[in-house]
């Protein structure tokens, strides 16, 4: 790859709330004596657009990447075709991930990357006598205001129409009254092609309602979801107009207090800052969209327009996330779980932005445990892995000397001291586990190897006198805002104990026996510690004496065989106390219906998914939500579009459909289907697109009997699981017979 050598600038001033800076036009005048075919390389710290004689060829949104650039300043490659003459090579800058003025909580605007964006470039062909040229980003390109006066990634876009240059991208513009372009040094990060999926639009929306309020309108788009508006609109010269975007009506008003960071910044001089802003010039149909921030909602207040141009055409809703494929899904009978599938589904994508973020209206954050709990749900209904392993090289860079890692990825060093431990730290183990398992890859763990050990070798300098770990955020966002009810060092040492586990197989698939064994020598004494000053065998309770302590303790494996029943009963116990309600954090949110599912109380998990009363999955559906809510909270509203409560998909999924996927972990050609049949169901279905075929399995009620039809790729084996007390007939093949008798196991069928 030839990658550039020289990066250059526009200026060195960059924005901030206090001083607008535009976001600067480059453009380079060159000859080619024919029709050459030219391979051009556009590495930027900050965001691009690239045009080659006015003609648009960024690869998708808020190219290349989102990075600390002291780690990676990343690449894109394009080929494209030249014609005789002149040839222009435009590109528009933005501040991106380089320069964020409103990231103070994170800290991104003391990192020692930040800076005004710059850009390296290269652009090769040969020449009609087979000569190569080279064109190399210097002083040679030449620099202008562009319309859009301001742009941050968080706080939106002004462009003012009326600062627009015709033609500037293409050939035949006269640039004597443009700068020069200024050489400067960039950070230090190692050049690398980006290879995670581009940003994409990937579906239109139209307003399903719009009212007046105040001196603006509200658009209403029906769901939440992460993208931009494109605005049309016939308007006067200098006419302002002003999209906030939100996510929730509060007794019915626009309402943007949950976007909390902004409220230091928010209003400057009387002017809201959180908004993307339009100007316009005056001629004819105008048609706007932001380049360079995107934003999470489903309200729009539009300011500045008039009764006339309030139309359902004044906006749309374009959708914007990562370019992933759909590769699995569900459905039932039950349009609560159908909704809760959907809202999941929403929640993943739209906070996939190149990795997966909290949230889009607010953070957009790397957030470790986020995608670390999300992980197996992502992977059963998305093709998220090839973008994984880019971010995973992000993670592993990271990792400072001591082997931690910080609580959001990229950083600009913030987060070490708060918002990490073995709870969000276990992105570095579920990421390649996860793809491990479903996609039986292993370039994550080859190339995270050296990582792996130096975290474990971390996690032993960091436990107490008892080898048990507490360093880090526990259960978070438990139920009614409360704080956790299990100890911290049950779920960090739990925690630890699962990601040694991980690793230990991970490092067995890629044959690397002296690491293996280490990591299970680690989970195995975070094991044996936990067992011995935090389980009362007396009672089979986990100290804490909660859900979460006893759900993840059977979950992970702490407890032997001989005691699971006895320590499963005791979870029951818990259950019933709450009312038959959940009363977790994030922790054990992702367990507990596993766990109840396991033990044969999938009905019971199912009621404290749907149950229409908080806290629920169905609660948050009573209360209007399109996307799953950061916290059961009835006191205060967070964030409306989190996704680390989402791993209800992977359940229903597994359990109440019954594709357990490569259940060794360790095999992707298995497949166990062991279905649940839930009294409340009349049918349920789901399929997964493995690497080799489509796995699918649907049942529905006939009469006193279930129909059971599986579908198994050629070249996998699958076995048929009964539930307990069910007897299974084969009809056909693929197609079962099931009529509960007694209450035993029946045999288990292969193909």
């Amino acid at each position: 790859m030839n990658y550039p050598k020289q990066f250059i600038q526009a200026t060195g001033a960059y924005n901030t709330f206090e001083q607008n800076v535009p976001a600067p036009y480059l453009r380079k005048s060159f000859i080619a004596d024919w029709e050459a075919e030219a391979r051009i390389v556009v590495a930027c710290c900050g965001f691009y657009e690239l045009y080659v004689n006015g003609v648009r060829y960024t690869k998708g949104f808020l190219a290349p990447y989102v990075s600390n650039t002291d780690d990676y300043i990343y690449c894109d490659a394009y080929t494209v075709p030249l014609q005789k003459g002149e040839n222009v090579i435009g590109l528009l800058l933005g501040n991106g991930f380089q320069n964020n003025p409103g990231g103070h909580i994170w800290e991104f605007d003391r990192s020692s990357f930040r800076s005004a964006p710059m850009v390296g470039i290269t652009v090769h062909f040969t020449d009609s006598a087979g000569k190569e040229v080279r064109i190399e980003s210097d002083e040679t390109f030449k620099v202008a205001e562009s319309p859009i006066r301001s742009d941050d990634y968080r706080f939106g876009e002004y462009y003012d129409a009326n600062f627009e240059i015709p033609g500037w991208n293409a050939p035949g513009f006269e640039d004597r009254t443009w700068k020069p372009a200024r050489i400067v040094t960039p950070p230090k990060g190692e050049l690398r092609l980006c290879q995670a999926e581009p940003i994409v639009a990937a579906e239109e929306m139209k307003p399903v309602a719009i009212t007046r309020e105040g001196d603006g309108y509200i658009y209403d788009f029906g769901v939440n979801h992460t993208g931009l508006c494109r605005l049309q609109v016939q308007g006067t010269k200098g006419q302002k107009i002003e999209l906030q975007h939100g996510e929730t009506l509060i007794d019915g008003h626009f309402d943007v207090a949950n976007v909390w960071f902004v409220r230091e910044f928010w209003q400057r001089d009387k002017e809201i800052v959180h908004k993307d802003t339009y100007v316009c010039k005056g001629e004819g149909t105008e048609i706007y969209m932001p380049t360079f921030t995107y934003h999470g909602f489903r309200y729009v207040k539009v300011s500045g327009i008039t009764p006339e141009q309030a139309t359902e055409n004044l906006l749309t809703y374009v959708v914007m996330h990562s370019d992933l494929k759909s590769r699995g899904g569900f459905t039932c009978s039950d349009s609560i779980v159908n909704q809760l599938q959907e809202m999941t589904r929403r929640s993943d994508i739209s906070n996939f932005h190149y990795f997966p973020t909290d949230c889009p209206h607010r953070e957009k954050n790397g957030w470790t445990a986020d995608a670390a709990l999300s992980s197996e749900q992502v992977l059963l209904n998305f093709s998220p892995e090839v973008s994984y392993r880019e971010w995973m090289r992000n993670i592993c860079k990271a990792q400072d000397e001591r082997g931690a890692l910080p609580g959001i990825i990229p950083t600009g060093g913030w987060g070490f001291q708060w918002g990490n431990g073995p709870a969000w730290d276990s992105v570095l183990a579920y990421l390649p586990y996860y793809t491990y398992v479903y996609r039986g890859e292993t370039e994550m763990i080859r190339e995270s190897a050296d990582s792996f050990v130096a975290y474990l070798k971390y996690l032993t300098t960091r436990v107490d006198e008892k080898g048990l770990l507490h360093i880090g955020l526990g259960d978070w966002c438990h139920v009614g805002g409360i704080p956790p009810k299990a100890p911290l060092e049950v779920t960090d040492t739990v925690m630890g104990m699962d990601i040694a586990g991980k690793m230990a197989v991970m490092f067995d698939a890629v044959a690397m026996p002296e690491q293996r064994d280490f990591a299970k020598k680690v989970a195995n004494d975070f094991k044996q510690a936990i067992r011995t000053h935090l389980i009362d065998f007396d009672t089979m309770l986990v100290l804490g004496a909660c859900q979460t302590c006893q759900a993840m303790c059977l979950h992970y494996g702490v407890f032997e065989p001989s005691e699971q029943e006895a320590a499963f009963a005791r979870l029951l116990e818990l259950i019933h106390q709450a009312d038959d309600h959940f009363d977790v954090g994030v922790l054990g949110g992702r367990v507990i219906f596993h766990v109840l599912s396991k033990f044969g109380y999938s009905d019971l998990a199912y009621k404290m998914i749907t149950r229409p009363d908080f806290p629920s999955y169905g609660y948050w559906i009573e209360q209007g939500a399109t996307t799953l809510w950061e916290s059961f909270d009835q006191n205060r509203v967070d964030s409306q579009n989190h996704h680390f409560w989402g791993d209800i998909s992977a359940w229903f999924i597994k359990w109440l459909a019954g594709i357990h996927f490569n259940p060794t972990g360790r095999d992707i050609t298995q497949v166990e289907i062991r279905p649940t049949f839930v009294q409340a169901l009349t049918f349920a279905e789901a399929y997964y697109d493995a690497p080799l075929g489509r796995i699918s399995s649907a049942w529905k009620r006939d009469g006193e009997a279930i129909l059971l039809h599986v579908q198994i790729p050629e070249g996998m084996q699958a076995s048929l699981v009964p539930e307990k007390g069910y007897i299974w007939t084969q009809i056909e093949t693929g197609t079962y017979r099931i009529i509960k008798k007694g209450d035993k196991n029946d045999e288990t069928f292969s193909n």
